[in-house]
């Protein structure tokens, strides 16, 4: 590659980097005079890529938005943070549902890498392994996550078209706060102002989304991830489970997090050590009830059942079961 050329493509990747380059900034980068400068962007523009002239005391040049995309210009670090992040994402299941996008995207960027650097990131994803099962097949369509993406940045009610888990469809208005990616899903948080309540929907579940006018004041000090997981622990299941256990509130935590349990820490009854005197109400809602036993044992920290009665013969069964296992003695030989 002639050094000019090389130069030119120097220039393009320092005006990708973002904002507003001085002339003068862009002649000691690239170790050449103003004028030089003036010719290279020239080139670029030729070459159809959107370079932009801002004037002014701070002014010089910065890409502008375009139609097309320009040649990315990747260094090392950024050609794997690039590749990782398309990788991690799909394994967790947080991508959209348009076909293969990622895998596209990737095998786009690792055929234009230099072969050095395309070995060195081969061997890098050829080597890597998780630890967590790949994530659900339950991905949204693209139009979907960004009309409400949209919707939420510009505080714009939309018309939803969504199927709930029974199957049951409707239609209706919803004014998003938030989007939140929680185990591999995407969600959003946000009012239905014909029940006057909030809901959280899977973003999977909405088969199409469309602007409304107008515009909504979302609630100040919003914190849509919290807004999800407590109304995932609060969905409507077969069991309603309500206990006290002695511990705080990070104790329960480690076992039940926030989206499976509501948890509310009771002030310690004494000036002693709040740990071994706070008793923190736990309620949750689940289709099962017979994981929680064990969950409550691993905890080590005293509890009162106090529904269902159910839960109560549960573990009294897994007592018995550790008490007789522990009485036990080898096989021999």
């Amino acid at each position: 590659m002639s050094r000019p050329v090389a130069r030119v493509l120097t220039l393009l990747e320092l005006l990708q980097s973002g904002g507003i380059r001085t002339v003068a900034e862009l002649a000691d980068r690239l170790d050449v005079d103003e004028r030089t400068v003036r010719r290279y962007v020239d080139h670029l523009i030729d070459l159809d890529v959107p370079v932009e002239s801002v004037r002014g005391r701070y002014g010089g040049y910065r890409l502008a938005s375009g139609y097309r995309m320009p040649p990315l210009m990747l260094s090392d670090d950024e050609a794997l943070a690039v590749l990782l992040g398309l990788v991690a994402g799909q394994r967790v299941g947080l991508m959209t549902a348009t076909g293969t996008a990622s895998e596209t995207a990737a095998a786009k960027i690792r055929r234009v890498l230099p072969e050095r650097l395309g070995r060195r990131l081969d061997a890098v994803l050829g080597s890597l392994a998780f630890t967590a099962p790949p994530g659900e097949s339950t991905s949204p369509q693209t139009v979907v996550l960004l009309t409400i993406a949209d919707a939420v940045s510009h505080h714009r009610p939309v018309s939803i078209r969504y199927t709930a888990a029974d199957g049951w469809r409707s239609e209706r208005t919803f004014h998003p706060y938030g989007l939140v990616a929680h185990s591999g899903r995407w969600y959003v948080t946000g009012a239905d102002p014909a029940i006057g309540e909030d809901r959280t929907f899977r973003l999977d579940r909405i088969a199409g989304a469309r602007t409304l006018p107008g515009s909504f004041e979302p609630p100040a000090g919003l914190d849509p991830a919290q807004r999800v997981l407590s109304g995932l622990a609060t969905a409507p299941y077969r069991h309603e489970v309500s206990l006290w256990v002695q511990g705080t509130t990070q104790q329960i935590r480690t076992r039940l997090p926030a989206s499976v349990a509501i948890v509310a820490e009771s002030p310690p009854t004494s000036s002693a050590d709040a740990e071994t005197t706070c008793w923190s109400r736990v309620e949750l809602r689940t289709e099962r009830l017979d994981w929680l036993p064990a969950v409550l044992a691993s905890l080590d920290l005293p509890f009162v059942i106090e529904r269902p009665d159910e839960l109560r013969d549960l573990v009294m069964a897994l007592a018995g079961r550790l008490t007789h296992s522990a009485r036990r003695r080898p096989p021999r030989g």
